[in-house]
């Protein structure tokens, strides 16, 4: 019987989880809410999804949509709601909607770690949202530390881990919060990068920093990464290439940048045009002893989007996570090319 899901907010990441349950043998996409009528409920609608309104019906109603019914309706319907939300407003949507209605939700990085039972990345800590009712998918920046270092700490060990978060200002959509013509520090030690690692991978030791800087493509991350074994630098790229949802990349090939990185994701057919992998430059990897140094580009909008479809199984009780990372992978066409 297919798994009935409801996405509570419809925007950069929302579009892109409904999306991809739709694309779910398992599941069924119930709809999605939306607070306004603008050209994204427009898509959804040509889409064919269902759209409950959050606030009044009467803006979609003048705009040619006909709303299934609000919040409340959607809830009543559904197995597993994926709150999408912007930060703070998933934490306020669990006290007001989902506890009363005892519904299973996923929420995003934006939240604190105690909102849910588990803080979530799929191929580290599947089990830990197992039947449970509430899980998070971490921030895109979390996700793509922890899809690296993970492996990393499986195979080698790690005594520490110091790493640079270089922040895209904002999404390439967003005309609100740019343009920008300055690079900002993050005046916090550490960032929340490497606590929020850490209610993933309890026991990394992981110190991080951040900036910001006018771009709007991917983030960047440069990290040092003590091993407790030697590695050689060819065996941790054949590692990361054995990795799911880690791409290694080369400047041989010209893939310089993150721009040449999302034209690469388009040229592939990547689901939607995204890059959910997380890429590594092979010849921006190196060891010395047991000091690695890599760098890393991070897709701010998608490389969540397979962890919220992941975190839906675990939560209603899909026991086999590798299964589960195939279905998502194969759905999306991760690591297809």
């Amino acid at each position: 019987m297919a798994i009935k899901v409801g996405i509570v907010g419809y925007g950069t990441i929302g579009k892109r989880v409904a999306d991809a349950v739709a694309l779910q043998k398992d599941m069924e996409l119930i709809g999605v809410t939306a607070h306004t009528y603008n050209y994204k409920t427009e898509v959804a609608k040509i889409k064919g999804y269902k759209i409950f309104a959050m606030n009044g019906m009467e803006d979609f109603v003048q705009n040619g949509i006909e709303p299934s019914g609000n919040i409340n309706n959607l809830l009543d319907e559904a197995d597993v709601i994926v709150d999408c939300t912007p930060k703070k407003v998933g934490k306020e949507n669990k006290a007001k909607y989902y506890l009363p209605k005892t519904v299973k939700a996923v929420f995003q990085g934006g939240e604190k770690h105690e909102v849910a039972d588990a803080s979530f990345v799929a191929q580290c800590n599947y089990k830990e949202a197992l039947s449970k009712n509430y899980a998070r998918v971490v921030s895109c920046n979390t996700t793509g530390l922890c899809r690296t270092l993970h492996p990393l700490s499986e195979n080698y060990g790690i005594e520490s881990v110091h790493a640079t978060m270089v922040r895209r200002a904002v999404d390439p959509w967003d005309i609100y919060h740019g343009p920008i013509n300055a690079i900002v520090p993050v005046l916090e030690l550490p960032s929340h990068h490497g606590p929020d690692v850490q209610t993933v991978l309890h026991h990394v030791n992981i110190f991080t920093t951040a900036m910001s800087v006018p771009t709007t493509l991917m983030h960047m991350h440069s990290l040092i990464v003590d091993l407790k074994k030697e590695a050689s630098s060819e065996e941790i790229l054949e590692l990361f290439r054995n990795t799911t949802r880690v791409r290694v990349v080369r400047n041989a090939e010209d893939v310089r940048s993150t721009a040449e990185i999302m034209e690469l994701a388009k040229d592939i057919n990547s689901f939607r045009g995204d890059m959910p992998e997380i890429c590594i430059w092979e010849e921006g990897l190196g060891v010395k002893g047991k000091k690695l140094f890599y760098l890393q580009a991070i897709h701010q909008e998608s490389d969540v989007v397979p962890e919220n479809v992941d975190a839906i199984r675990a939560l209603t009780g899909f026991k086999d996570a590798q299964k589960s990372i195939e279905m998502t992978n194969e759905s999306l066409g991760i690591n297809k090319y």
